[in-house]
């Protein structure tokens, strides 16, 4: 991973944008749409986005910007970005953002595009009934880890509230008043993940998804670290040289690349 996705909150913040044209025009509308504060070279802001079409009039105001410790993305020019701007799905306040750190702005189009067809409209919807119904989660489920657990599971695919699923805003009122989920609260669970390869994308749905979740990752050795960053950033990465006899309580995960016996 050569960049850290952020998420910056730019309402009524001053963004310096300098350049005209297609280009220009593009990046001032998702700035706009982002509540940003469209200013020139000469005011101050933590941020500016570089679209001007002359290369050497282009590499002249990145360096000026560079100087006032200004973190510049230079349109079609990734050498000289500080920083990208994604393709964005908007399902507010849903973002999904795809980058390829500057390499093709066409592959991370088609990918949004294959995106928006899959996530419903009223997915943010729903995200905002979960937000606004988050001391009634609290409330019947008080500890963090069943907590967890059960939005996991009502998320999962075919679930209560499976994100790819056309439900209504409604539906998490009726998820937290009905017990669908209550056999996941304080149940401890060991899974073994057998490596096919040390590449990430030979795990199966299933793995990924056993990775994702897991309160606390046992390694075996040789288990590479592409596979160990699947797991959750929370999650306790322990290295082990055998199926655990007591795992620590939750989801466990062992990962190993030999078979076990």
């Amino acid at each position: 991973m050569q960049s850290l996705p952020i998420f910056l909150r730019l309402l009524n913040r001053p963004v310096i944008l300098l350049g005209e044209g297609e280009a220009a025009d593009a990046k001032r509308l998702i700035l706009e749409r982002a509540g940003a504060d469209i200013v020139g070279e000469a005011d101050y802001a933590a941020i500016a986005v570089v679209a001007i079409e002359d290369d050497a009039e282009a590499e002249a105001a990145v360096a000026r910007l560079k100087e006032r410790r200004i973190l510049v993305n230079a349109v079609d020019r990734p050498k000289l970005c500080d920083f990208t701007l994604p393709a964005i799905v908007d399902r507010d306040p849903v973002l999904v953002a795809i980058g390829t750190g500057g390499a093709s702005a066409g592959m991370a189009k088609a990918l949004r595009q294959r995106l928006e067809q899959l996530l419903p409209a009223r997915l943010g919807a729903i995200a905002r009934r979960l937000r606004d119904k988050r001391p009634d989660i609290k409330a019947k489920w008080p500890d963090a880890a069943d907590r967890r657990r059960a939005i996991d599971a009502a998320l999962d695919d075919g679930a209560a509230l499976d994100p790819l699923a056309p439900h209504a805003p409604q539906d998490v009122d009726g998820w937290i008043d009905g017990d669908e989920t209550s056999s996941h609260q304080g149940h401890d669970q060991l899974e073994v993940v057998q490596l096919r390869s040390a590449d990430p994308h030979d795990l199966t749905i299933g793995e990924t998804l056993l990775l994702g979740r897991a309160d606390q990752l046992y390694l075996g050795p040789g288990v590479p670290q592409a596979i160990a960053n699947r797991g959750r950033a929370d999650a306790q990465r322990i290295p082990a040289n055998a199926v655990p006899e007591d795992p620590a309580p939750g989801l466990s995960v062992f990962v190993t690349v030999t078979p076990v016996n």
